[in-house]
């Protein structure tokens, strides 16, 4: 019986290093990878390229690695809650992809595919499309975009089991499912780790051809970042 499972975050990053490309799923604080986050930070490897979403905010999730610097380049949709994120962007210190969140997306499941490119008619006519090459179809424009890998892929699942099979919760699934296929290592924490065969196979989401490593999750916080509530009454 095949068995993916290490027993920790340290175990499940071997091999990380300096100027590695690394994929970071979830949306918002919804799905990340807290325990590889918090092990990137731990293990100080720098000059790093993240795709990502976005970049957390700035005590938590990719922000941590950006308070500490170990981001080269940050390949996101939205980036709007962090300030360090916002400081860096400015001032040059960070190189910064920003793309449509359904091209993202789509960037993404592409890699894991084995489709280089594809058009897409989002961003044509826009700063997005500049440099890119573009082709009509049906009277309408659209660009090429390139398909996107990493080294290391880093997911986040509700329910896992030791041959690498992954549930997500709710829209913890978000971009999760698409970054497990694109990373040449995918590491997947989960908050409950079973033996293989106690999952639905009908439930499952990321099949567990995808999965190199999955190790069981602790401490999650997932935290909220704009929390709103109705006056008391």
């Amino acid at each position: 019986m095949i068995n993916k499972t290490v027993s920790n975050a340290h175990e499940a990053l071997q091999g990380l290093a300096d100027g590695m490309t690394l994929m970071l799923g979830g949306f918002g604080l919804c799905g990340i990878p807290e325990n590889s986050i918090q092990e990137i930070l731990r293990l100080g490897v720098k000059n790093l390229t993240c795709i990502s979403n976005n970049a957390g905010v700035d005590d938590f999730g990719i922000g941590l690695l950006l308070q500490t610097k170990q981001v080269r380049k940050m390949i996101s949709s939205y980036v709007g809650e962090n300030a360090e994120f916002e400081r860096q962007l400015l001032s040059g210190e960070l190189e910064v992809e920003l793309i449509p969140q359904g091209t993202l997306a789509e960037r993404c499941r592409a890699g894991g595919a084995g489709i280089p490119a594809f058009y897409t008619p989002a961003g044509y006519g826009t700063e997005v499309g500049e440099g890119k090459e573009s082709r009509e179809f049906n009277g309408k424009m659209y660009l090429l975009e390139t398909a996107l890998h990493a080294d290391f892929a880093f997911v986040k699942a509700w329910k896992g089991d030791t041959a690498g099979n992954l549930i997500y919760k709710g829209t913890a699934r978000n971009f999760n499912p698409m970054m497990a296929t694109a990373g040449k290592i995918t590491v997947a924490e989960v908050e409950e780790l079973v033996p293989a065969g106690e999952l639905d196979p009908n439930q499952i989401h990321t099949p567990g051809i995808f999965v190199q490593r999955i190790f069981q999750g602790e401490r999650y916080e997932k935290r909220i970042e704009q929390r709103t509530v109705r006056a008391a009454v």
